[in-house]
């Protein structure tokens, strides 16, 4: 930006954040918690899948993957016009129970050890820069905070509690009856906090969460995580991106609190 010019993001009053891999490490969360119940069950004596004995710390991490795909996929078909509502919270206990099928793991868990393990995604770790960014922006007086997740509202109530994160408002897909990218969420977001959505800034680590907030009109601000973008990082969509995006914070400034360091020099 040259001397002169008025960031885009002077005249923002909130920030929406997306939540997982934004703020919270899920992968890092999730594949511990599939590693140790399995650690546990190998370990019980009791009459196990034998495909249980062949699996590796890896092999968990890309369940984990594929469970957390199962549920982009999810969000990604759900038409709140056509589709009876489900939670994520419904879709992770179901997908689970496909994901174990799948991987030859059918029968290893009891349907209450099923459902205690699907809700680890109410147990996910910040990263390190999530929480102290959080409270400086709070502290400042000078800009609303709110959260912006396809999580259900126990979700998203247990997953800030859990990872002490700092947040004005606890906004979801529940709140609206819609999943990103749908309109519904970011407009409704505005709303909720009555500002234009001109006036509020979504932070993602994923370009399309950023992309269809700012086809809504809000303002962006990447903050890239280790292994979240979906979009190809040698692709013109990705370098295209740049263009216009109005905050870009890479891996290596420090997530939220690079992007606390800079917004707070521009927002009035």
């Amino acid at each position: 930006m040259s001397p002169g010019t008025v960031s885009p993001l002077a005249g923002v009053r909130a920030l929406t954040f997306d939540i997982f891999g934004t703020a919270v490490d899920w992968r890092a969360s999730v594949t511990e918690e599939l590693i140790l119940r399995a650690h546990r069950k190998a370990s019980s004596g009791s009459p196990l899948p034998e495909r249980l004995q062949s699996l590796q710390e890896g092999d968990w991490a890309r369940f984990a993957q594929e469970w957390r795909n199962a549920y982009l996929h999810f969000v990604k078909t759900f038409d709140p016009h056509r589709d009876e509502w489900k939670s994520v919270d419904e879709h992770h206990r179901d997908s689970l129970t496909e994901l174990l099928a799948a991987w030859g793991l059918a029968g290893l868990y009891t349907d209450s050890e099923i459902q205690s393990l699907s809700l680890v995604w109410h147990r996910l770790s910040p990263w390190p820069d999530a929480a102290p960014a959080l409270s400086r922006l709070k502290a400042s007086g000078r800009l609303r905070l709110a959260t912006l997740s396809n999580a259900n509202t126990d979700l998203i109530r247990d997953v800030v509690d859990f990872a002490g994160l700092e947040f004005d408002e606890l906004f979801c897909a529940e709140t609206f009856r819609a999943y990103k990218p749908r309109p519904e969420t970011y407009l409704g977001a505005a709303g909720q906090l009555r500002l234009a959505p001109g006036q509020v800034a979504m932070v993602a680590c994923h370009l399309k969460d950023l992309r269809a907030a700012r086809d809504c009109g809000l303002r962006t601000i990447y903050v890239e995580r280790p292994d979240e973008e979906e979009w190809d990082k040698n692709g013109e969509e990705f370098r295209g991106a740049v263009q216009w995006v109005d905050l870009w914070i890479d891996e290596r400034e420090g997530g939220f609190d690079g992007m606390a360091e800079r917004l707070l020099h521009v927002v009035e």
